[in-house]
């Protein structure tokens, strides 16, 4: 990933072993987030297999020949959850995750505020036209996995902005 920005700290050895301060672990683990969430942003990624990403670029420096222990990489996990960022497709073993590096709700906003500059409410559309369409190139939304789509539709539903429907076959919205 040459293309990637990766923050100074990835190239600082420390940044790879958790730290004992609670004050700098602290800070350490708000880097690292902050680490995962714009890896995936920019890589368009929904997803984490924790047997994969522990020899993966993100958590694995080969210049520095460092990684991240797996016991760190799930602390990283673990902040990611409580801040609302992964879901793990299954709790008890936590070894494969939907990652959202934008909220459902931040979704949302942003779909909606598209749909306002188009004066498209009180229209209907496709998820497809939405996420595929010619008229969604170039917005961040544009391929966002159906899943995540769905809940973020499902936010606007809940504010009375939209609402998800089926017709001949196809899954749809109609934003208001």
């Amino acid at each position: 990933m040459a293309d990637f920005a990766w923050p100074w700290q990835y190239n600082f050895p420390p940044f790879f072993t958790i730290q004992p301060n609670l004050e700098t672990r602290k800070k350490q683990l708000e880097a690292w987030c902050a680490l995962v969430l714009d890896y995936h942003r920019q890589n368009k990624s929904y997803s984490v297999d924790v047997t994969e990403i522990q020899s993966a670029p993100l958590f694995c420096n080969k210049k520095l020949d460092r990684k991240l222990s797996i016991e760190g990489i799930y602390m990283v996990l673990e902040e990611l959850r409580k801040q609302g960022h992964i879901e793990w497709k299954d709790p008890k073993t936590k070894k494969q995750g939907l990652l959202m590096w934008r909220t459902p709700e931040e979704w949302g906003k942003l779909i909606y505020s598209w749909v306002s500059s188009k004066s498209m409410q009180n229209s209907v559309c496709t998820l497809y036209e939405l996420s595929e369409g010619e008229d969604s190139e170039g917005t961040e939304f544009h391929g966002l996995e159906k899943w995540l789509l769905l809940r973020a539709l499902q936010t606007l539903q809940d504010q009375g902005k939209a609402e998800v429907i089926n017709f001949d076959g196809n899954e749809g919205v109609k934003f208001f």
